[in-house]
């Protein structure tokens, strides 16, 4: 008997499980949350009655529609929850949980790792009360938990307007929503945007809501500073002609759209290429999401394309591990449809700008990478050691920027923008972090518990 090993019950990781699941192929799903769901149809804590029909809105449908997937797969794969895989190497998954380590071979191997929020440094995003997008949904939907009493929603990323109103939904009071990006920016998107003419609606009415509701939308300006003594109390922002406002808030989320989870993807020796529209690395596929031997990757971790394109996505490479493993199982339709979500995201990536250019005005004070504690001035220093720093890697190695918990997951993407910068070549392929195991720590405890 097969066995397909996934990473990730995600949208993506599901619909790939579901494809998969006619078949006589032994099926083992491996997730660190312990429930399905991932970001996007993540479920409340057991027992907190929050009322998800309310919160989701016109995303229910798809919520519910999720977990009766996941119900109707119960007794046909094995779930392994709250279990980190933190390296592939030799045809085998290495995992943990928080009392053992343990491996287990696989015959075809499906990444589905999903994405983190990419995030540029600005003054003051490390006092407590500032939270990145994704958290701050985390937050809600795990524990129906609001950021505080007064929030403002910053940053250049398409969840700015869902969140923000997720939060109205349920009570909670948005001071303001600051996108960095002009509106001119968003218009000259629509022709792209148009591919996926549901979600462009859909991202419409969300700041129509807003709007309707009274919460500021604030188009072309940039966060100045995030102020306060030992928490968040004010926001500075400055518009297009350099004019500084200033808002009374209590908590901040901040966010510049996702990147891609590639750590499990490198390691298992798929191969990463530069993609220019989103300044990322990103694992090379093919269209069935084939990425080497006996690896698959589908969703947002090897492609930015949203939850629908997960499951498309996901539902596709299910396909093809059937075909490749001789396996018999429903065939999919939805490569073309998969193809306009992606042209739909890449339209995005100009109406949602990342702000690279800003990387290079990071004052020398300002913290890069929080768990290091390394700020610009050490960066820029480092490039101009004796020693021959030229590259992030070396950076890395001369600052430990990137050697925390993260892993370099929040810091690296500015780190990289930063180093082009000081080395003139800002329109150049950004260098990137290369991984190397474990891709998250792994308590000392466990040293020597692998069976």
């Amino acid at each position: 008997m097969k066995r397909i090993v996934i990473v990730g019950a995600g949208p993506a990781g599901i619909a790939a499980a579901a494809a998969l699941a006619p078949s006589t192929a032994e099926i083992t799903l491996i997730d660190e949350a312990s429930r399905p769901g991932g970001q996007i149809h993540r479920t409340p804590a057991p027992g907190l009655a929050l009322d998800m029909r309310r919160l989701l809105a016109d995303g229910h449908t798809a919520y519910e529609k999720f977990h009766a997937t996941i119900a109707s797969l119960h007794n046909r794969i094995q779930f392994q929850p709250e279990t980190l895989a933190w390296n592939i190497h030799g045809g085998e998954a290495h995992l943990a949980t928080a009392t053992s380590l343990a491996s287990i071979r696989y015959d075809t191997l499906i990444l589905a790792t999903g994405a983190t929020d990419r995030v540029m440094p600005v003054p003051g995003w490390t006092l407590p009360g500032v939270f990145t997008l994704g958290a701050a949904q985390v937050l809600l939907k795990s524990q129906g938990c609001l950021l505080g009493d007064n929030v403002v929603f910053c940053g250049s990323s398409p969840l700015l307007y869902l969140a923000a109103l997720q939060y109205l939904r349920i009570g909670g009071r948005v001071a303001a929503v600051i996108d960095s990006t002009r509106f001119t920016a968003k218009l000259r998107a629509l022709p792209g945007l148009a591919a996926a003419p549901g979600l462009l609606a859909k991202g419409i009415s969300y700041m129509t809501h807003l709007q309707r509701a009274g919460v500021p939308i604030i188009h072309g300006a940039r966060v100045a500073s995030i102020n306060g003594r030992d928490r968040v109390e004010t926001l500075t922002y400055r518009t297009v002609g350099g004019v500084h406002h200033h808002i009374v808030c209590d908590a901040v989320a901040y966010g510049h759209g996702l990147r891609s989870e590639t750590q499990l993807a490198e390691l298992a020796g798929s191969t990463l290429r530069y993609d220019p529209v989103f300044r990322q690395y990103v694992p090379a596929i093919d269209a069935s999401g084939r990425a080497g031997y006996a690896i698959y990757l589908a969703g947002d971790g090897c492609r930015i394309g949203g939850a629908e394109a997960a499951v498309l996505s996901g539902s596709i490479v299910g396909q093809a591990v059937a075909t490749d493993l001789d396996l018999k199982t429903p065939g999919t339709t939805a490569p073309r449809k998969l193809r306009r979500l992606y042209r739909f995201q890449r339209a995005m990536a100009t109406a949602f700008a990342w702000p690279q250019e800003a990387a290079g005005t990071l004052a020398d004070d300002l913290i890069v990478c929080r768990c290091e504690n390394v700020t610009a001035g050490d960066i820029r220093q480092s490039l101009h050691l004796p020693i021959g720093v030229t590259e992030l890697n070396r950076v890395k190695a001369a600052t430990r920027c990137g050697m925390g918990r993260c892993q370099g997951r929040v810091c690296g993407l500015a780190a990289a923008e930063l180093t082009a910068s000081i080395r003139g070549r800002a329109n150049a392929p950004l260098d990137r972090l290369r991984m190397q195991p474990p891709v998250k720590p792994l308590p000392i405890a466990l040293a020597g518990s692998e069976t």
